[in-house]
């Protein structure tokens, strides 16, 4: 089959850095989705058609990605996006790149430092140019000095020191070694290797970023990569990926979400959709209309809502988002109680630990410290005040605020701050039934009926958190 267009590298259209989005897109689903992956991506071979369309010719060299893979390379995104470097030797590992046998030795190695420094220094963008130069103002802030020679003295020093405490902690004499770097080369190579994969998959996205670079030179390739892989992980609820969403929204060892973390990934699902929208002809000419914006956003929250929140199925971005939910209900009812009773005077100090005065308070508090006689005689003019007082102690281990609590409520400062178009603050309610109610999601008979269902989830977890709550005031009392 003819096809007729301009090489992607070379075209002059306007819409040649959308286009080179949808390439991302397209290569991250052959890689992680459909699992064949197009292993000869030169500039040749990406054509921007006369309608304004992407086209990949010759599929005569393709590679099999197995499932299994898929799932190591999305396990190791999400590490080094939350630089969990502790788990990033085993995805060598699953990655192909380390021998199982070699693990240990690899956690050891501090080779993860050095990978962090360089992906940090890649999501950058603007190529190796832009690259070098963070590289350089890094080192310069290091060593404290502009001295290219002497910052590369010290900074040989520095990885030769590391070297030698590296051979150390394996038990090796370093002053029998001659030449310290060489050895640290040999058992390098012991270490890793090469997969055939990786060479097609850089091959593709170097070249890719090459024509990003071209039309854009603050193109940076892994801020492209975000919305597809933020989209995969909200839409795939396999045991696998449920862990890579979860250290990514909730970070390592932590049981809070991270808000910036997943507004963040939902933006990313977001845009997906408008960096893969269509392109039509307008009035049959040449020109190349790209798809309205606002319809796109549109498509992209009636995704997100209908087939991922709503979703018939649980997963786990409903789940954190009930969960979530049901925390804050918990803690904002908790935190009014918790003003109420300290704005009485019936406990001896104030639950939201501000200092407490007053002689009203003074008096209750000391009159409840009276001896069992003389408490018992004022019991007829007293105790109105006893019974509310041992009311309020009783409630409240319910009601008192913890850390929990108050990283739940910071959690609402963030999305009140967006809500209401502004910087940090509490959310008003008042608008987000009004962002809900002017929302241009079409929800559907069915999605309706799928949200009542996650209603009742909601009010399950609601349950759930009183009840866990009640538990741990009833062992602590």
């Amino acid at each position: 089959e003819w096809i007729d267009g301009t090489r992607l590298d070379v075209s002059a259209s306007p819409d040649v850095p959308r286009l080179c989005g949808v390439a991302i897109n397209a290569y991250l689903t052959m890689l992680l989705d459909t699992g064949t992956l197009h292993c000869d991506p030169h500039p040749g071979n990406l054509l921007r058609t006369y309608d304004g369309r992407l086209c990949i010719l010759d599929w005569g060299m393709t590679l099999q990605v197995p499932n299994d893979l898929q799932y190591a390379l999305l396990e190791f995104i999400a590490h080094v996006n939350t630089e969990d470097l502790d788990a990033i030797p085993r995805d060598f590992v699953n990655l192909g790149f380390t021998p199982p046998d070699k693990l240990e030795r690899v956690a050891n190695s501090g080779i993860t430092d050095g990978l962090s420094f360089m992906l940090r220094q890649l999501s950058g963008g603007g190529g190796a140019k832009a690259m070098q130069q963070r590289v350089r103002a890094e080192l310069q802030e290091r060593y404290g000095t502009e001295d290219k020679d002497e910052i590369r003295k010290l900074a040989r020093a520095e990885m030769v020191q590391r070297m030698e405490d590296q051979l150390a902690s394996e038990g090796v004499d370093v002053r029998g070694v001659s030449n310290v770097m060489e050895e640290m080369s040999r058992r390098n190579r012991e270490l890793f290797q090469l997969p055939t994969w990786v060479l097609y998959v850089v091959r593709a996205f170097s070249t890719l970023e090459g024509i990003g670079l071209s039309v854009d030179e603050s193109y940076a390739i892994l801020k492209e990569c975000y919305p597809y892989l933020a989209r995969r992980l909200f839409k795939d609820d396999s045991p696998r990926a449920r862990a890579a969403l979860s250290a990514m929204i909730y970070g390592k060892n932590s049981d809070t979400i991270d808000v910036d973390k997943f507004l963040e990934m939902t933006d990313g699902f977001a845009s997906y959709t408008s960096a893969t929208s269509g392109a039509g002809l307008s009035d049959g000419s040449s020109e190349v209309v790209v798809a309205d914006s606002d319809k796109a956003s549109q498509e992209a929250q009636r995704e997100l809502v209908a087939d991922v929140l709503f979703a018939e199925d649980s997963n786990l971005v409903q789940e954190t988002v009930v969960k979530e939910a049901a925390s804050l209900l918990d803690a904002s009812v908790r935190a009014a109680l918790t003003d109420a009773i300290d704005a009485t005077p019936l406990l001896p100090h104030k639950l939201n630990g501000e200092e407490a005065d007053g002689p009203l308070r003074s008096a209750i508090a000391g009159l409840r410290n009276l001896p069992g006689p003389a408490r018992a005689a004022l019991l007829p003019l007293t105790g109105g005040v006893e019974a509310a007082a041992a009311l309020a102690e009783t409630i409240a281990p319910l009601v008192k605020a913890d850390e929990r609590d108050r990283k739940v409520l910071g959690a609402a400062e963030k999305i009140g701050g967006l809500v209401n178009g502004g910087g940090e603050g509490s959310v008003d309610p008042q608008k987000v039934v009004e962002a809900l109610s002017t929302s241009d999601v079409d929800l559907t008979p069915e999605t309706a009926r799928r949200a009542g269902l996650v209603g009742r989830r909601f009010a399950a977890a609601v349950l759930d958190r009183a009840a866990e709550r009640a538990h741990g005031a009833g062992g602590v009392g």
